[in-house]
């Protein structure tokens, strides 16, 4: 379980597919103390929940390692990073941590498309759009998870949604780097997910 609030930006050193393509083991460097890392810890890498499969430290640098299935690399962006991919990155929640964002499980639910950036004062806002499936789950001033960043709606207009980024989410996650056209993990909230289907229940 997560929070959404991202703790460092990793970079990907080597991607090495590994059981006939089907599995990428992805080699990740962060700012982590390797101490804490242990073998099955799960760290969010853009949102996507992986279970460390080794780690180590060369160059002063921690390095962990993850591997990446079909299912994930068929439903999130994981399939196209490569080595110099930077990733927003977060820690699994223990007992007793604040919970500054809202409850993310690191599933990623599949992918939304920037359609448009615009550049205010030391800020900026994304119009995304996410498929008609995933959509219904969006509202105004609900929370959504993208690339594992906790973000409030502003607006939403058939399938396509806004959200205004503040300067210390530009500076401390990858979103400052979003461009038109690319494409990011989407987690929707969970609470509307089983709101949605309690509706559908009745």
């Amino acid at each position: 379980m997560f929070t959404g609030i991202v703790t460092d930006i990793g970079e990907i050193e080597t991607v090495r597919p590994v059981a006939q393509g089907q599995l990428h083991r992805l080699r990740i460097r962060c700012a982590y103390d390797q101490s804490t890392i242990v073998d099955g810890a799960s760290i969010a890498s853009n949102g996507i929940c992986m279970t460390v499969v080794g780690s180590g430290v060369d160059g002063g640098t921690t390095w962990y390692e993850v591997d990446a299935g079909a299912e994930t690399l068929a439903m999130t962006t994981a399939n196209g990073w490569t080595a110099g991919t930077r990733l927003n990155l977060e820690r699994a929640l223990k007992i007793g941590d604040e919970l500054g964002g809202h409850i993310v499980t690191g599933h990623v639910d599949g992918v939304a498309t920037i359609v448009a950036r615009e550049e205010l004062p030391d800020m900026a806002r994304f119009t995304l759009e996410a498929s008609r499936e995933l959509a219904r789950f969006i509202a105004p001033k609900g929370s959504v998870t993208l690339d594992g960043t906790s973000l409030t709606v502003n607006t939403v207009e058939g399938t396509r949604f806004s959200v205004l980024i503040i300067p210390h989410t530009l500076s401390a996650t990858i979103l400052g780097g979003w461009q038109v056209g690319a494409a990011v993990n989407i987690e929707v909230d969970l609470m509307a997910r089983y709101a949605a289907r309690l509706s559908e229940m009745k």
